[in-house]
């Protein structure tokens, strides 16, 4: 299959867009005045106090875009899959999205996670009334323990992020930013294994053509960086605080979209993530998991490129952080330059 093959259309994005409107949220738009003022004092280009913006999708249902995808993943299914059920593996964000879009359209999901997930995570995949199965210390025995279980049950495997249907439902959210902001400059977007960054790229770009788009990634987590240098997926082993960015490889499809569309990937350490983590809950009042920080912090550490006057985007892709961490992690962070109110 030729890249051009694997490559989600605008269409199917206004599609997946409509088709799960009355099940997800459309999530706020945040200014951050201080924002700007820190990029600044890091001796950053002049923005302008209402130039810097955070999309909201932490507080998305499920706390992660992931419901955005998931849902559209699973209404396309046909009437016999979704009879069968569903699995998936996921550390923790995927997961809780697959169950609940999965409850919300009566689809049975199974969902399989490592031994050490997030607790909350595990218990959230629970309430929305999945069978949780924790297995495997490495995705290797996660995804041969659901080819065993799919075999012998019929379920239709829904992958956590190299998926088509999956990327356009993440695509809504690049359509909601270009409502909010139809002259963006520059957006910014967090990549794990890419299923997110690949739809958004895909709806700003297609619309918006000189809006740049850059991935951040963990510096012990960059297989979306490492894909792109070989032209292939390379398999990794995830080492990050952020575990909603530790995908082991990067997909096929998201690796075309990454190819197509992206200016840059771009990535930085934990403590920097972390210092995201904490201007988000310090000066906005924003809970971010340290995934959903890594956007944030990344432009606010002077690490994206960006240019007098332009306005900015920064995805806030999930929230769903152990209340009990908050403190450790708010102790590793990296501090930020001083900015006045």
């Amino acid at each position: 299959m030729e890249t051009a093959d694997r490559l989600v259309s605008l269409a199917a994005i206004h599609d997946a867009r409509e088709r799960i409107a009355d099940r997800v949220h459309r999530t706020p738009m945040l200014a951050s005045a201080t924002a700007a003022r820190v990029l600044r004092a890091a001796g950053g280009p002049g923005l302008a106090d209402e130039a810097l913006y955070v999309k909201a999708d932490h507080l998305q249902k499920t706390g992660s875009f992931k419901a955005r995808g998931m849902s559209n993943r699973i209404l396309t299914l046909s009437d016999a899959a979704k009879r069968a059920g569903v699995i998936t593996v996921s550390a923790g964000n995927a997961a809780q999205a697959c169950a609940w879009a999965a409850r919300a359209a009566g689809v049975p999901a199974t969902v399989i996670m490592p031994e050490g997930a997030v607790r909350s995570k595990h218990d959230a995949c629970l309430g929305y009334g999945a069978d949780v199965i924790i297995h495997g210390s490495h995705v290797g025995e996660m995804f041969a323990e659901q080819e065993r279980l799919s075999a012998e049950h019929g379920y239709t495997f829904v992958h956590p992020f190299d998926d088509p249907e999956l990327i356009a439902g993440h695509g809504s959210a690049g359509l909601e930013i270009l409502d909010d902001l139809p002259d963006v400059d520059v957006v910014v977007v967090p990549v794990g294994g890419g299923g997110l960054i690949s739809g958004i790229a895909t709806a700003v770009k297609e619309s918006r053509p000189a809006t740049r788009v850059y991935g951040i990634e963990p510096a012990g987590a960059n297989a979306m960086r490492l894909a792109l240098d070989a032209g292939e997926p390379v398999r990794i082993q995830p080492r990050t605080v952020a575990d909603g960015l530790s995908a082991p490889f990067a997909g096929e499809w998201t690796l075309a979209a990454a190819r197509r569309y992206l200016d840059d990937v771009i990535a930085i350490d934990d403590a920097t993530i972390l210092g995201g983590l904490r201007f988000a809950l310090e000066r906005m009042k924003q809970v971010l998991e340290p995934a959903g920080a890594a956007a944030l912090a990344a432009v606010l550490f002077g690490k994206v490129p960006v240019r007098e006057g332009e306005t900015v985007c920064v995805v806030a892709s999930g929230g769903n952080v152990e209340v009990g961490r908050i403190g450790q992690l708010l102790e590793a962070a990296a501090p930020l330059p001083v900015a006045g109110d």
